[in-house]
């Protein structure tokens, strides 16, 4: 995946919530930037004591919108 995003947040569902993968694998349905923060962790891409920075885009992708958009 050289040259790729690791993680990616998919465009808000009509729930709320946005999909998120990890390497390719769904992780889970944030609701928040702390969702997916808590999704790098598990992850391994985050140490559990640093603070995240969301807005990385060598890091995560952000689809339909950007960190700030949620429903």
């Amino acid at each position: 995946m050289s040259g790729h995003p690791h993680v990616i947040v998919y465009p808000p569902s009509p729930s709320g919530g946005r999909r998120v993968t990890v390497r390719g694998q769904i992780v889970g349905l944030a609701h928040g930037r702390g969702d997916v923060a808590a999704f790098l962790r598990r992850s391994g891409l985050a140490d559990g004591a640093e603070e995240i920075d969301l807005d990385q885009p060598e890091l995560i992708e952000w689809r339909g919108g950007d960190l700030d958009t949620w429903r």
